[in-house]
């Protein structure tokens, strides 16, 4: 009789496993790391509704936190009207670097981006535009020879079109895996936007966070009008370098945007959920027209 109960027992316990497997071990499910984000200032965790709903700018602290080239577009271009242009462009390791072509395989996994910027044309606010936007994700923005190529090509489209042009910078500065040939990118972007220029084209130059090194010192600082985000770090050799070179400790707020609009190479400094309409009116304003 004991053993038969015994069966009858084990029966009931198989089939309470098989209803809850996990019964003993469940533990407490922790949130997914999608449904918060931590500010990079204020270390505030926001839920990524909220974010969206405030262009990605922490509500506690003002912080405006990185976005990919994909939001930012999204955000500034009139919807459906934005066309990519060079899409499928990558980089190629010609100068046999090692481990770049691991970090080149790793970055467009990550980001599902096939370089560091995104170009095309479209509308905002119904005022044509071309626009390059750079990815800080993709090899921390760096610029590489498809990189500079892209912008060129699309410098080379507005000047042919008579469109407007905004670049979004975000670079840590030249590739160095490409040797001299990141470094030529300066002259021929620099070029480029100087025919753009000869030709009365406008060109707005967004410098959003970070914006340093061959970026800074080419195509980030030759905008007509040069607008920038609240804090973001804009400059060319890093804090420690100049220090050491100047044997100086610098201000606190060196190399911040508010800082470099005082010394005169900023025109404005624009929060995100303005900076449509300010692109808008500016080209109303430099004559542009609607479609």
């Amino acid at each position: 009789m004991e053993s038969l109960f015994k069966k009858r027992q084990d029966r009931l316990n198989v089939f309470e496993n098989f209803r809850n497997p996990r019964r003993e071990t469940a533990q407490p499910r922790e949130i997914p790391d999608y449904v918060f984000k931590s500010c990079d200032h204020c270390g505030e965790n926001i839920p990524y509704l909220e974010l969206q709903r405030t262009h990605y700018v922490c509500p506690r602290c003002g912080c405006h936190l990185k976005i990919s080239a994909r939001e930012r577009i999204r955000q500034l271009m009139d919807e459906g009207t934005f066309k990519e242009r060079d899409a499928l462009v990558e980089s190629s390791n010609d100068e046999g670097f090692v481990g770049y072509d691991e970090k080149l395989n790793k970055a467009m996994q990550t980001t599902g981006m096939h370089e560091a910027v995104i170009c095309g044309y479209g509308q905002v606010k119904g005022y044509p535009l071309a626009i390059a936007v750079m990815d800080s994700r993709f090899m921390m923005g760096s610029m590489g020879h498809v990189v500079g190529d892209k912008i060129t090509r699309l410098v080379e489209f507005a000047t042919k079109y008579k469109l407007p042009l905004l670049i979004s910078c975000t670079s840590g500065g030249a590739r160095m895996q490409e040797g001299i040939l990141s470094l030529m990118q300066m002259a021929k972007t620099s070029a480029a936007l100087k025919q753009y220029s000869d030709q009365g084209g406008f060109y707005i130059s967004l410098l959003t966070h970070p914006t340093t090194g061959g970026v800074s010192a080419s195509f980030a600082m030759l905008g007509d009008i040069i607008l920038a985000e609240p804090d973001a770090l804009v400059g060319f050799a890093g804090r420690r370098v100049i220090e050491k070179t100047v044997n100086e400790v610098l201000p606190p707020e060196f190399q911040h945007a508010e800082f470099v609009m005082e010394k005169g190479f900023i025109d404005r400094i624009v929060e995100r959920k303005d900076l449509r309409q300010t692109v808008a009116d500016l080209i109303m304003l430099h004559g542009g027209k609607r479609i």
